[in-house]
């Protein structure tokens, strides 16, 4: 198809009344009637996490009865993230946004019987936080989750279907690429996007503006497009969601890079461990090549640019810029000394360009709607919103987008619905395995990019794990710990061995062995590092432990000093003991010991050996009395 304005105009005419519904519900609450021969809309989520709770039976199940039923004017929606992961499977009827969670295939038969043939809404399978006292529905805007978000890389997740090019383009898809081909010259792209402010997402911060305008001053006849889908922090999903929920606009973004820069070539580099993202990319670049979006002589330029989807094996050293185009080119994935930096000398000795999936994101919204549209978002110095992952101990597990300078407090106690179980915030870990911890005494910080350095932590690619009082801070940093230390490539031997060092020590304060001496070591082999790695995986390896020493000292100092684990988290410095006057002598607990540690008669109360015991828990974990302590 050779893509016109005309054509994108009448595809989205034609497809937009039917998103719009979703939309406007979804974001103003406004009320409106269903379009284009559909009396329902149900859109279900497709997302990884709502397919792993069963979204996969439930759209199977409305398909089911739809048919069985002869429902021709009702249309099932399989989309990416609605952003509530923890009700998941999500299921929203629209026109009235009704919004159904952890919905299962019994509760989808309902759906259909009750809400759309007889019009009863099922009340008691909805998400609770929708539903007024006097019954009637709220709006998903205004519940706490969705309040004081702003969905601008997550702008059409949930929303479209994915699969569906027109849907994309019904939501003003491709313009932003159509605008910039016709009537932009590179020089006043970079412009827009440093007058945007927009920084890059995948943890730096660099600005987008300026690395394009690198790559686009730098000769040569052949340039590159590189994006980073690897995501290998653990707990983020920031990026994958929005491959599986928007892929095209990743695609639309990287062909403005591109003409920016004087690129004809594009790669994705996304790790092979997201097969649904992968499948929607695919299916995406196949839908922008049939249309004329992507390939020679875009809109009827001279333009032509096209894409390749490269897998990655899952290393979180290919998170690195160099080593993720080392491993495009085939080789080992291990980065390369800077400078040269890539806008210079970077994919096969070209100059490139690298942005994550949500800098991307971001593009075609800016190219839109202007550059001070932008920076009217955020604070002075980080412009725009930030996605995050939100895990851990925290009652609404999910993907949220708010304004830079949004504060921790208002995403744990509003947007994340507190910690769960009455508990106490303790600790939130930002920036994956690079990033610190920050105490409960900052949780009033605003998110950006300088007040997070400031405080010893960084804004990462976007994970963002909540911890309670039951949390050992210094458990946390041996997790992060060993999680680098598999991760190094092994190419530098400051990370290669300063790692495994700083390991050894945890795992002798952890074991109950540490001397003072070992916490001068390890800020000091911390201090090395951070200046004689190659690349940050190694530079930035030491900020959980270093970040833990400065906030949560004390329980460095109760594992050296006093042997003792206050959370109870540390496996050697932890012991079961039988209270006598609980125990009923069930024999539950001996029967169970793995090693025979317990001994005693029935009907009598048990003693546990401690020289036998393995600390597996078991004894605990099966007594009904609460007759084992752990201490």
């Amino acid at each position: 198809m050779n893509m016109t304005l005309k054509k994108l105009n009448e595809i989205q005419a034609k497809n937009k009344e039917l998103v719009m519904v979703r939309k406007l519900i979804a974001e103003k609450g406004e009320e409106m009637s269903a379009h284009s021969g559909y009396r329902k809309q149900i859109l279900v989520c497709g997302g990884t996490g709502c397919t792993s709770s069963g979204s996969k039976k439930v759209i199977a199940a409305l398909e089911e009865e739809i048919e069985k039923k002869g429902l021709t004017d009702v249309l099932v929606v399989k989309t990416g993230c609605f952003g509530l992961c923890a009700l998941g499977p999500v299921v929203i009827v629209y026109p009235e946004g009704a919004f159904y969670s952890q919905t299962t295939p019994e509760g989808a038969k309902r759906i259909i019987d009750e809400h759309i043939i007889e019009d009863k809404i099922c009340k008691d399978l909805l998400y609770p936080e929708t539903v007024h006292e006097d019954g009637s529905i709220i709006p998903l805007s205004e519940t706490m989750f969705y309040k004081k978000q702003m969905r601008i890389a997550l702008k059409n997740c949930g929303v479209i279907n994915p699969e569906n090019i027109e849907e994309y383009i019904a939501l003003d898809g491709y313009k932003a690429l159509y605008k910039v081909l016709t009537s932009m010259s590179q020089d006043e792209v970079i412009d827009v996007m440093l007058a945007s402010g927009l920084r890059g997402r995948g943890g730096a911060g660099f600005p987008t503006g300026r690395k394009w305008a690198f790559a686009k001053a730098s000769a040569g006849d052949v340039k590159y497009v590189c994006c980073n889908a690897d995501e290998g922090d653990p707990g983020a999903f920031m990026d994958r969601s929005i491959l599986e929920g928007d892929p095209h606009a990743l695609l639309e973004a990287m062909a403005i890079a591109a003409y920016t820069i004087g690129s004809n070539q594009g790669y994705v580099y996304v790790r092979a461990e997201y097969p649904i993202a992968v499948e929607r990319l695919k299916i995406a670049i196949g839908q922008a090549r049939e249309y004329g979006l992507l390939g020679k002589n875009i809109f009827g330029t001279d333009f032509s640019f096209d894409v390749e989807i490269r897998l990655g094996a899952g290393a979180f050293v290919c998170g690195e810029e160099t080593a993720l185009m080392t491993s495009i080119e085939g080789k080992r994935g291990e980065p390369r000394p800077r400078p040269p930096f890539p806008a210079v000398k970077g994919l096969f000795g070209k100059p490139t360009v690298l942005n994550n999936v949500e800098t991307y994101a971001n593009i075609a919204q800016i190219i839109l709607n202007g550059p001070e549209w932008y920076s009217s978002i955020g604070t002075a110095t980080s412009k725009g919103t930030k996605v995050f992952a939100l895990g851990g101990k925290i009652t609404n597990v999910g993907l949220v987008e708010v304004p830079m300078g949004t504060t921790l407090r208002e995403i744990i106690d509003e947007i994340g619905g507190g910690i769960p179980g009455g508990k106490k915030f303790k600790a939130a870990q930002t920036g994956g395995p690079s990033g610190g911890c920050i105490p409960a005494c900052h949780i009033d910080i605003p998110i950006d990019y300088e007040s997070l350095s400031e405080i010893g932590s960084m804004m990462g690619s976007g994970g963002l794990i909540i911890m309670d009082e039951d949390t050992c801070m210094v458990d946390i940093a041996k997790f992060y710990l060993e999680f680098t230390c598999d991760e190094s490539c092994g190419k530098c031997s400051p990370c290669r061995i300063g790692t495994r060092r700083l390991l050894q020590l945890l795992d002798k304060i952890t074991a109950g062995k540490g001397e003072m001496q070992d916490l001068v070591k390890i800020e000091e082999l911390a201090s090395h590092m951070k200046v004689s790695c190659l690349c940050a995986l190694g530079q930035t390896a030491s900020n959980p432990v270093v970040s833990t020493l400065k906030y949560f000292r004390e329980e460095y100092l109760e594992h050296i000093q006093e042997k003792t684990c206050r959370a109870k988290k540390c496996k050697d410095l932890v012991k079961y003991t039988v209270d006598a006057a609980k125990c009923k002598g069930c024999t539950l607990c001996a029967r169970n010991c793995p090693v025979g540690a317990i001994s005693g008669t029935i009907k009598q109360a048990h003693t546990i050996d401690h020289e036998k015991c393995i600390k597996c828990g078991l004894c605990m974990n099966n007594c009904k009395f609460g007759a084992i302590i752990k201490e």
